[in-house]
């Protein structure tokens, strides 16, 4: 018998100015070889918080996956061209701690990059890369992007249908679904903060008896 099993949806949340600090940790948690991945240079702290304080949230999309803890553990970058000529292009960026991979979360960034940007009038959507890094060439290939390797880099471009009412209500769904989990995340750990603090107090009384 077939194993049709209902794929889990990910609470994939966009992310806002108030999240830049989050946002630099995680970017400032990834390896040596995972920043030269992500940036194609072997970026080093002062240049990713500049990257991260350079964030045009206005302009572009910033998504995120956030784990209990409220780590930020996956996140993806799909900036929107500024060139007059180019309007109708984006690029995606994606980066995923090394402890939460194998989970698809760079495919499912990717899918939901490729819905908002869908919606947002996006045609072409690039993905340029290092030839080395194949977790992202996977995620553009599996996707039906046609992919250029050019020595030690490679493009990938990949062209989207236009937005329908599926598109645009999917993206709404997922949405709420993500707003919804965080602030559930939210909760429970603010709750679980208070009974950290409390057992420490108590700790404390008993100490001083």
């Amino acid at each position: 018998m077939t194993d049709t099993k209902t794929p889990v949806m990910v609470p994939i949340r966009s992310l806002g100015p108030g999240h830049r600090e989050r946002i630099t940790a995680h970017l400032l948690a990834l390896d040596e070889h995972d920043r030269y991945l992500r940036f194609g240079y072997m970026a080093n702290d002062e240049q990713i918080t500049r990257y991260a304080d350079g964030l045009n949230f206005e302009r572009d999309e910033i998504f995120g996956i956030y784990n209990r803890k409220l780590e930020l553990i996956a996140m993806a970058h799909l900036a929107f061209s500024v060139s007059p000529e180019c309007r109708s292009c984006a690029e995606f960026g994606v980066s995923v701690l090394k402890h939460a991979r194998g989970r698809g979360y760079g495919a499912r960034l990717f899918d939901r990059a490729v819905m908002h940007a869908r919606n947002e009038g996006v045609e072409l959507m690039f993905i340029h890369a290092l030839s080395e890094n194949k977790a992202m060439l996977k995620i553009a290939h599996n996707a039906g992007a046609t992919v250029e390797r050019d020595g030690s880099e490679s493009e990938a471009h990949l062209r989207l249908p236009p937005a329908t009412l599926d598109s645009r209500v999917s993206e709404l769904v997922e949405t709420q679904f993500a707003e919804m989990d965080y602030k559930l995340k939210t909760q429970a750990k603010q709750f679980r903060d208070f009974l950290a603090g409390l057992q420490a107090t108590r700790r404390g009384v008993r100490e001083d008896q």
